[in-house]
């Protein structure tokens, strides 16, 4: 419902990380810690591969009439050396020029066959990259949006940002030129040594003299590089988080002339990075050199055993010379497969780097969702936990090792209740809104919630202060809670919180666009748009994160109202900004120092002895104050 940020220390006034931007030594190796980064896992060769044949398991049509498209291509094309030997021969026989017509003739259709078949067998296997890219997209940014914060705070956002950008980039152009054409080459290999053994099986044999050293030379580079990608993406990740650190806390770093120690951090790590590079061109051109020598070698083996053949009266000039441009047209498929592999080296590294994101959120999955080994009771409290909507049992939960922000925090919420936390800053409040909404997995402790959402929807959303407005027209930003919404549905949402008589009155109602470039909503606009998501969404269990808080004075109690009647019906679990809104709810938690410290409704707990009552007074002081404006809140802490 809203937009969370990553950074606790700004949202969250529990003890998350810090705002101000640590510094940070060396290039991290991925999967391991450094300082207080624990970087995105990364998959193992087999289950990249293993989850490369899963994509592919539905294309299986798509994948043999491809393959076997090109393969017609490249059969087809075989037939021009002969052809042209045939021409050879009709020279050296000295032959009349009416001999020459078939294979003229015949080389002409040729190419108008393989041109055609090239380009079937080439759109096919495109179409096929394309789909399987577009699964494997899908499949990493709804893994990567299920990621705890937390998790992604250990690893920093430089090392999610480069598998979004560079690593999807990296595969994506991979796909779209690399796999077309390094299956087209390897076809035109193999193949094109068949169609030497069938001149003569000697030729097969001399092409071969090749093969040790291009297989010498493959395998050298595979084993250098493929560490080496590995380790410049590593680098990259390194490098665009010092700059993401420096930048977002560039204000820090100006308030304690931090500039020149930033600035040494960002050359060194992108000096790390440039030096990977430059040796991953020192490979490619070590990589290269080797690869003539094996060309040359293997030329001179299929030209001196044609002298050899031709000289015995074995072969014809004709078969000699299309040996000859057989083992020459294995130079390009050749050097473009070995360079593909570079490509497929990258790919395959930026590969993995995606599918351990998504490895990572399915072993999450199968944790959260595994059986439990606890033997089942039949006493009153199960009982009592089977009819509540959330039921929260010792909770506890730290941002960083050994700083608990929260301490074995119970608590149940009957459906269709509301119950408000207070409490003061860094209380833990909105830690635990979170932790019952699932933004956060807890450290220990368990949430049961017994309802599920209607239709499949979630069945617990949270809204913030923090909510972004998508761009696009307004009623398209409210359907993202629920795609088949009709116009109906979005009317009744928006009236609902009270929010309809000003959508109708934009420009173009609720086509208007809104967002980044389109019509500018005020706060408490934003705030009434994401409590009608909630209302669209209609999960059974709600938390409002100080939902209400971007009001100000004037459009509080409206927007309060609004969020009373978005959450009508629910069990909701609302981070009170404004004592009045702990005042109206069902009933009250007070929280200090991550512990619930007292529980009850606003008359119980303001006529006892304790902090909620120290916190009425004060408020209601504060109300009364010449010269004081709107009710203060509740502490404002998190």
């Amino acid at each position: 419902m809203g937009e969370h940020q990553a950074d606790h220390s700004a949202a969250d006034g529990d003890a998350g990380p810090g705002a101000a931007p640590a510094p940070q030594k060396g290039t991290p190796q991925e999967g391991s810690e450094s300082g207080d980064r624990t970087l995105l896992p990364t998959a193992t060769p087999a289950r990249t591969r293993a989850a490369v044949r899963r994509l592919l398991r539905p294309h299986r049509a798509l994948a043999y009439g491809g393959f076997a498209t090109m393969v017609a291509a490249t059969a087809v094309g075989l037939l021009v050396q002969p052809l042209l030997g045939r021409v050879v021969d009709v020279v050296a026989e000295h032959r009349s020029a009416d001999a020459l017509t078939f294979p003229v003739v015949m080389l002409i259709v040729v190419a108008v066959v393989q041109g055609g078949t090239t380009v079937l067998g080439l759109s096919l296997v495109s179409k096929l990259g394309e789909t399987v890219l577009a699964r494997l997209r899908e499949r990493f940014v709804e893994r990567a949006l299920r990621l705890p914060l937390e998790r992604v705070e250990r690893a920093g956002a430089g090392d999610l940002t480069a598998r979004v950008t560079g690593d999807v980039s990296r595969v994506g152009e991979a796909v779209r030129g690399a796999l077309p054409e390094f299956a087209r080459s390897l076809l035109a290999i193999v193949l094109t040594l068949v169609a030497m053994a069938a001149l003569d099986w000697r030729f097969f044999l001399a092409a071969l003299i090749a093969v040790p050293i291009q297989a010498f030379t493959a395998r050298w580079y595979v084993r250098s590089a493929v560490p080496l990608y590995a380790r410049q993406r590593v680098a990259t990740g390194s490098q665009q988080q010092q700059l993401l650190d420096s930048i977002s806390g560039a204000d820090t770093v100006r308030a304690f002339r931090l500039q020149e120690p930033h600035t040494a951090q960002v050359t060194e790590r992108s000096a790390a990075a440039v030096s990977l590079t430059l040796r991953g061109v020192r490979l490619v051109l070590g990589f290269y050199n080797r690869l003539h020598v094996a060309e040359y070698a293997g030329l001179a083996a299929v030209l001196l055993t044609g002298y050899f053949l031709v000289r015995d009266d074995a072969v014809s000039i004709g078969t000699a010379t299309a040996a000859a441009l057989y083992f020459h047209s294995l130079f390009t498929p050749i050097n473009s497969a070995l360079l593909l592999l570079d490509d497929a080296q990258s790919a395959t590294a930026s590969l993995a780097r995606l599918i351990g994101i998504a490895d990572e959120v399915d072993a999450r999955d199968q944790e959260r969702t595994a059986p439990s080994t606890a033997p089942d009771a039949t006493d009153a409290s199960d009982a009592t936990a089977t009819a509540a909507a959330v039921t929260a049992t010792g909770l506890s939960h730290a941002y960083e090792p050994g700083r608990p922000v929260l301490h074995g925090v119970d608590l149940t919420l009957a459906p269709g209740e509301r119950v408000a936390l207070v409490g003061p800053t860094g209380a833990g409040k909105t830690t635990l809104g979170k932790l019952v909404a699932g933004v956060h997995e807890p450290t220990a402790g368990s949430v049961d919630l017994s309802a599920d959402g209607a239709n499949g929807a979630l069945p617990v959303a949270l809204v913030t202060q923090e909510t972004h407005v998508f761009a696009g027209p307004l009623a398209d930003d409210l359907r993202l809670a629920r795609p088949g919404a009709d116009d109906a549905a979005v009317r009744a949402a928006l009236e609902t919180v009270g929010a309809l008589e000003w959508a109708e009155a934009l420009p173009d109602g609720l086509r208007t666009v809104v967002g980044e470039g389109g019509h500018r909503l005020t706060p408490a606009q934003v705030q009434q748009l994401a409590l009608a998501r909630l209302v669209l969404a209609d999960p059974p269990v709600a938390v409002l994160d100080e939902a209400t808080a971007e009001a100000g004075s004037t459009g509080a109690r409206a927007l309060e109202r609004a969020a009373a009647r978005a959450v009508e019906g629910r069990a909701a679990l609302v981070v009170a900004h404004r004592l009045t809104q702990a005042a109206a709810a069902d009933r009250i938690v007070v929280m200090d120092g991550g512990r619930i410290v007292q529980s009850g409704t606003h008359d119980e707990l303001r006529t006892a002895d304790g902090p909620y009552a120290a916190l009425w007074e004060a408020w209601s002081d504060s109300r009364t104050a010449p010269g004081s404006g709107s009710a203060p809140g509740s502490g404002g802490g998190h």
